[in-house]
């Protein structure tokens, strides 16, 4: 594993961002999704951090990153402009950019809104947030029940999984397609029940979904006719639920100017499952572009 060069967090936009920088190059920021921690990346960084700066920061609400209270502040845009204000303090003012799952909503939700920070874009194994809600099926409805669950009102969801969270969430990780509990790294599965461990941290996570339809999808329906401009990777698992139910890249296609798509061995959470394989993914991906 590459030296850490910092690690620690940093007070932006209002909120406290955990974070580690490693490697050296170009800045690339890698977002975890639900319900992970920074953490989901470490097998993946070695081959990454050979050539470029790589950064891994825990979401708002997420890990160790300040918990704020409210459905908008979970938002995704909220979300992004702490991502944007944290490579800035940093001295990246421009970077590029990978998400898994709520990471990469959070990914295209900044580039969106700052494309001159963004130099490419990469989401994981989702599909656009207003597709998915707006043409909701049945097959994804019963696959992704846990948008639904937790999006109901508080304090419903929160003392439920409190009943036993490791179990609830444990379900979440094995779910969504080929997935066992040996796929995950013990340290990261570690830093993951952690979090879990947190009602703090529930809470957010509740709040993170109940925001993608109170106010998330009202921000994506009035951005319906832009593209991102700038390259981008979408990345899928082989055998998840997203590549049952859709094809992927097809529901991508309208919203990316310049798309590459590809699938990845494994289920939703193949970054655990398949980190080299996801590690080449990226600097197949990453190598021909301008540096930022």
């Amino acid at each position: 594993m590459p030296a850490v060069i910092e690690t620690g967090t940093l007070q932006v936009n209002g909120q406290e961002i955990a974070y580690t920088r490693r490697g050296g190059g170009p800045p690339l920021l890698l977002l975890h999704g639900f319900p992970q921690t920074k953490e989901m990346w470490e097998d993946a960084i070695p081959a990454l951090a050979r050539r470029f700066t790589v950064v891994t920061a825990d979401l708002r609400g997420y890990g160790a990153s300040s918990k704020p209270e409210g459905v908008d502040a979970m938002s995704f845009r909220s979300m992004a402009t702490d991502q944007l204000a944290l490579m800035q303090a940093l001295g990246f003012p421009r970077f590029h950019l990978a998400g898994h799952d709520r990471g990469g909503r959070t990914a295209h939700r900044l580039a969106l809104d700052a494309p001159e920070a963004v130099a490419s874009l990469t989401v994981m194994d989702i599909i656009p947030t207003h597709l998915l809600l707006d043409q909701l099926t049945r097959q994804v409805a019963r696959a992704y029940y846990h948008w639904f669950f937790l999006a109901q009102p508080a304090p419903l969801p929160e003392r439920m999984i409190g009943a036993d969270p490791q179990a609830y969430f444990e379900s979440c990780l094995l779910g969504w397609g080929g997935a066992s509990l040996s796929d995950f790294p013990p340290d990261a599965l570690a830093a993951y029940r952690r979090a879990w461990a947190d009602p703090a941290c529930v809470h957010a996570m509740c709040n993170d979904y109940r925001a993608a339809i109170e106010v998330d999808f009202h921000d994506d329906a009035r951005d319906l006719s832009r593209k991102v401009r700038c390259p981008a990777l979408v990345l899928y698992g082989a055998d998840g639920a997203m590549a049952r139910a859709y094809d992927v890249a097809a529901t991508w296609a309208p919203r990316l100017q310049d798309m590459t798509a590809r699938a990845i061995p494994g289920g939703h959470f193949f970054i655990d499952s398949a980190p080299e394989e996801t590690a080449a993914a990226l600097l197949d991906f990453l190598g021909p572009l301008p540096q930022p």
